[in-house]
């Protein structure tokens, strides 16, 4: 595990799979993160790549040929993952072509994870290079799971999300048998802008939101106000998810998107996926903040 702090926030992550696992104020030691409790759910922020969510059998076609990749890709758990550079405000990590990964990911890559602390934020940087001699086809994510409730004496109904704006959008719903985006879909929002948490709100999986006006969400408790945000500005996509018996809720922006349930497959139509050119690089960020009343 690896720590960085400032004077308000310190921060830690696994060395496997760069995981971000605690968010703890200076001050007072409140900490924001969930705990990764292995009898409900065991991860803290799994870094999602080069695919999101579940592959229709595990497995996509690229050139004609058939490979397997797991749920969420390949950073997630891989203790390949190195710590690249440390600086006073920041811990770069990267993950690197192998001959193992090629097996699976035909394609020479380097992908690099940046937490940047700066007053009460941490900007999580992802970064892909292009290794290889033709186009990298990849999708790139963030899955941070917020302990809720952080206080004691509250319950997750105290809580909600408050999205930047109105809105009028519905949830994509997943088979609960394979994991696929299926055809089907819920209303969520009906020109409002506040989502009630309750464990029941997960009985059908995650909240699969596609077209958000909003590019910031904040987790909120009644009784002490904002908790914290995070802003995308950078992923169309964006999941909200826990476990039903969770004390947490997964904020999850994303450039990419699980398989529906009629793929055919191709990685190259596959939806939400991203082309990267030869030699080139490409960056996304997200934000969470930690509201200031909170670390005094």
């Amino acid at each position: 595990m690896v720590t960085l702090e400032n004077k308000q926030l310190k921060i830690a992550v696994k060395k496997i799979g760069a995981e971000l696992c605690k968010i703890t104020s200076v001050k007072n030691n409140t900490e924001f993160m969930w705990d990764a409790d292995p009898a409900v759910w065991g991860s803290f922020a799994p870094n999602l790549f080069p695919i999101i969510g579940a592959l229709k059998n595990d497995t996509y076609i690229f050139e004609n040929q058939a490979y397997k990749l797991p749920k969420h890709g390949i950073v997630r758990n891989n203790n390949a993952v190195i710590l690249h550079q440390q600086t006073s405000d920041s811990l770069s990590f990267k993950l690197s072509y192998s001959d193992d990964s090629l097996k699976n990911y035909p394609f020479k890559f380097e992908f690099y994870i940046t937490y940047k602390l700066v007053d009460n934020r941490i900007d999580v940087i992802h970064t892909v290079k292009n290794l290889d001699d033709k186009p990298l086809y990849f999708s790139v994510g963030g899955h941070p799971a917020f302990k809720c409730p952080v206080f004691e004496n509250e319950q997750y109904e105290d809580y909600f999300l408050e999205f930047e704006h109105a809105e009028t959008s519905k949830t994509h719903l997943i088979n609960m048998a394979n994991g696929l985006i299926s055809a089907e879909t819920k209303p969520v929002f009906n020109h409002s802008n506040k989502l009630p948490l309750t464990h029941d709100l997960f009985n059908e999986d995650a909240l699969i939101f596609k077209d958000l006006k909003s590019k910031k969400v904040a987790l909120k408790s009644k009784t002490h106000g904002e908790v914290l945000s995070v802003s995308y500005n950078d992923f169309p996509y964006l999941g909200i998810w826990a476990k039903p018996t969770g004390d947490y809720v997964c904020i999850e922006p994303w450039l990419g998107i699980a398989d529906n349930d009629t793929t055919d497959q191709d990685l190259k139509t596959k939806e939400g996926i991203l082309k990267l050119s030869v030699g080139n690089s490409f960056k996304a960020s997200y934000t969470i903040e930690i509201h200031n009343s909170l670390l005094q």
